[in-house]
């Protein structure tokens, strides 16, 4: 049985994580960290006002990072270098020095680190990958996925639009999802071209940001995302040299390609699969598929956009 602990009570974690951490049957939700204890009351589990008190809890064994951003790699790295297990919400770090030492101390600790990428648990994105390397569309040449929203810098997720704690704007919150399915899908990025600016939104992040990346065999993934739009997207598509794949919205069950149309729905709780594989990889050694190594891929990509 793998004892976590939750660090954070926001709406992700009461959402998805904590249900996530609830249902999967090798694991026990043991505690939460929050400065805010009556947020926590209800679960009736260990309540610590601070991480260094709930890491010298003998019996935890795992971690789950939830708090802002710039929190992930100084939380990660304490809890690595304290025995634990840790799985962290993306992006890993604020740049790609800070992912660096966060593989660094989960090399130095034995113990696994998992980001939560958890669209690579998607079963058609699985499918699609699954297609690419059938050659159901040839030869892949682009990759193209979007998201676009609107989001004024205000109400509960306002942090989002503060450089100190969430490191930039969609690009780190929407297109880290998205540059990681492209890494899935194509492997190791070798080069990075990227536009920011403010279009409409004058915050101090970037409200929109177009990120252009170039994989092994010259295919390129160009992601789009952006704050400014009251017309939502979530568009995904894949074409090659025979056809394509065209699986909008991503968030959607559809996958269409070349002489064939499925229906693959993703787990009611997104945060499940990841949270089960996850817990594979520490009790089984099965292998992790957000792994510490592959997330890091995406942060090397983020900051060479930023440029």
């Amino acid at each position: 049985m793998l004892n976590w602990i939750v660090i954070g009570i926001g709406d992700i974690t009461t959402r998805r994580v904590i249900p996530g951490i609830r249902a999967e049957s090798r694991s026990r939700l043991y505690g939460v960290v929050t400065r805010d204890p009556e947020k926590a009351a209800h679960l009736g589990v260990k309540v610590w006002a601070t991480l260094d008190e709930a890491l010298t809890d003998s019996e935890v064994n795992a971690v789950y990072v939830a708090t802002p951003v710039f929190l992930h790699a100084p939380q990660t790295i304490q809890s690595l270098r304290a025995g634990k297990h840790v799985l962290c919400e993306k992006p890993m770090a604020m740049n790609e020095a800070g992912a660096r030492i966060m593989l660094r101390a989960a090399e130095e600790s034995g113990r696994t680190l998992g980001v939560a990428y958890y669209r690579r648990c998607y079963p058609k994105v699985q499918r699609a990958r699954e297609l690419i390397e059938q050659g159901a569309i040839g030869k892949p040449v682009i990759a193209e996925l979007t998201n676009h929203s609107w989001f004024d810098g205000t109400g509960s997720r306002s942090w989002l639009v503060d450089p100190a704690r969430a490191g930039g704007g969609p690009l780190f919150d929407i297109a880290s999802h998205r540059i990681d399915v492209l890494n899935f899908l194509f492997g190791k990025p070798l080069r990075v071209a990227g536009q920011l600016s403010n279009v409409v939104h004058h915050y101090d992040v970037e409200d929109n940001a177009t990120v252009m990346i170039e994989y092994d065999g010259g295919v390129r993934g160009v992601v789009d995302v952006r704050w400014h739009s009251k017309v939502s997207r979530d568009e995904c598509r894949i074409r090659g040299t025979e056809g394509e794949i065209e699986m909008s919205p991503l968030n959607g069950p559809d996958l269409i390609y070349p002489g064939g149309r499925e229906n693959l729905p993703s787990h009611s709780n997104l945060h499940y699969p990841m949270i089960e594989n996850f817990v594979s990889a520490v009790v089984e050694g099965k292998p992790l598929l957000a792994s510490g190594e592959s997330s890091f891929l995406t942060d090397w990509v983020t900051e060479r956009a930023r440029r």
